[in-house]
């Protein structure tokens, strides 16, 4: 199931059309080759100074224990269905610069960077990732061993679509309606900022 929008206007590239954060996941496990396609699909994004201050952990349902422990830093209502999801993983960045140790302002554009590239590396393996800002990112580098220095940005499931069925009604509803995005005129800007 490829979910679409209705308000396109403007071509843009099909992994860009097709890429979108499902709730409903299959039982399906993805492989290995697959996983590792996603992050070497990261590992080649830009980055301020090639800096590289993405890292990810995962873990997969075949490694029950890894799996609950990232589950656990997910708040309560994505782990309602997050934990359907065969993997899931977080993103995280290095908050200073190797060369001079200066704090770097940009970790975290570059982090999104490196997600970007992951999740439409995953839209060609007809995979779907769903983005998660709902956890706790000190739980997270308690139970993931995550160092000084570092910090969780972000939270991910991956798999392949599942039966929306299965979602609570709430979940249900949002799951099936169409996608929607804001308008270019309120987000781009010829050559100054422009209220509308």
């Amino acid at each position: 199931m490829t979910k679409t929008s209705t308000e396109n206007k403007i071509a843009v590239h099909n992994l860009i059309e097709n890429r979108w954060s499902p709730r409903a996941f299959a039982d399906t496990p993805v492989e290995q080759e697959q996983l590792q396609a996603l992050f070497e699909a990261a590992r080649w994004a830009p980055s301020a100074m090639n800096e590289q201050p993405w890292r990810f952990i995962y873990a997969t349902k075949d490694d029950k224990e890894a799996y609950e422990r990232l589950l656990s830093c997910l708040v309560e209502a994505n782990q309602v269905w997050a934990k359907k999801a065969p993997v899931l993983f977080v993103s995280v960045a290095k908050r200073t610069y190797d060369f001079n140790g200066n704090a770097n302002g940009h970790a975290w554009h570059d982090v999104g960077m490196a997600t970007a590239n992951l999740v439409l590396q995953a839209t060609d393996l007809d995979l779907h990732v769903h983005l998660m800002g709902g956890f706790s990112a000190e739980k997270a580098r308690e139970a993931l061993d995550i160092p000084e220095g570092f910090e969780a940005v972000a939270m991910g499931a991956v798999g392949y679509v599942g039966d929306p069925e299965g979602l609570p009604e709430q979940l249900k509803a949002r799951e099936l309606a169409p996608r929607q995005r804001k308008p270019l005129h309120e987000i781009v800007f010829n050559g100054k900022w422009e209220q509308k």
